[in-house]
């Protein structure tokens, strides 16, 4: 038979959200009109649920939340904007997401797997990607972008417009005011690449020849005094001389090629 969905008698459920199979709602939460939330899906007393919010499969979101809030943004005024949360999230204590704004696609995303930690704030128009750690005061500002596997130290702010990478790591009270590119290793204020994750790429299962190949590509950004031009045309090469990191040269190239904001060097 269907799990059936358990709201506590203090929660108040609009009779429009829609609630799946298992979902469990705790004392006193607020779920509004347009919210969906998918099966076995538990939220916590004290949470405020609204907007129009889609909330995936199996995630846990503990106490005292705002998820689907409207954007702190002066221009919003009302347009029915959205927030997409994946599969099988952890959202600890006191986050802060938001609906995204009308003209940056008006929509706030959020992926699978991530462990999200007390006090994170995601604004409008961000797009985190999966399997991402977000430390204790994680702050991200508008139109920021966290690529798969990312980790965020506490008490780091996040400028608007800010890229971070595939497997990239920030440490500790860190100003990300540019971007990180994939597998680099940042933290300060100001902001400097330090290395790269050699940790996390490890417990990734990359294979020695990869971890060789991202070597050379941070040596090529960040130890030989090359212009950003030269670098690139030299990580370029790697994909045909080390075939087993092609795709991660690639992944690389793109998000130089994409960056608007200027790398952290």
């Amino acid at each position: 038979m269907p799990a059936a969905v358990s709201v506590h008698p203090s929660a108040i459920v609009d009779p429009l959200a829609v609630l799946g199979e298992g979902v469990a709602i705790g004392p006193f939460t607020v779920v509004g009109p347009h919210v969906r939330i998918g099966a076995g899906t538990r939220v916590g007393p004290h949470c405020v649920i609204e907007g129009r919010t889609t909330i995936g499969r199996d995630n846990r979101i503990f106490q005292f939340n705002s998820i689907g809030a409207v954007p702190q943004d002066k221009k919003y005024a009302g347009e029915p904007t959205e927030l997409v949360i994946g599969d099988r999230n952890t959202i600890r204590e006191f986050c802060t997401f938001n609906l995204g704004v009308p003209g940056a696609g008006g929509l706030t995303t959020v992926g699978d797997d991530n462990w999200i930690m007390a006090y994170t704030h995601i604004a409008h128009d961000c797009h985190v990607g999966n399997r991402t750690t977000l430390a204790n005061n994680t702050t991200l500002a508008g139109h920021v972008h966290l690529g798969d596997w990312v980790t965020v130290g506490g008490l780091t702010g996040i400028h608007q417009f800010v890229k971070i990478g595939a497997h990239a790591m920030v440490g500790f009270a860190s100003a990300v005011t540019q971007d990180v590119p994939p597998f680099m290793l940042a933290d300060g204020n100001p902001l400097a690449v330090r290395g790269l994750n050699l940790v996390g790429l490890r417990r990734r299962g990359f294979s020695p020849e990869r971890i060789a190949a991202v070597k050379r590509m941070h040596r090529l950004l960040y130890r030989q005094g090359l212009t950003l031009e030269k670098a690139r045309e030299g990580i370029a090469a790697l994909a045909s001389e080390v075939p087993e990191a092609a795709a991660d040269v690639a992944l690389l190239e793109r998000f130089l090629s994409e960056s608007e904001r200027g790398i952290a060097r």
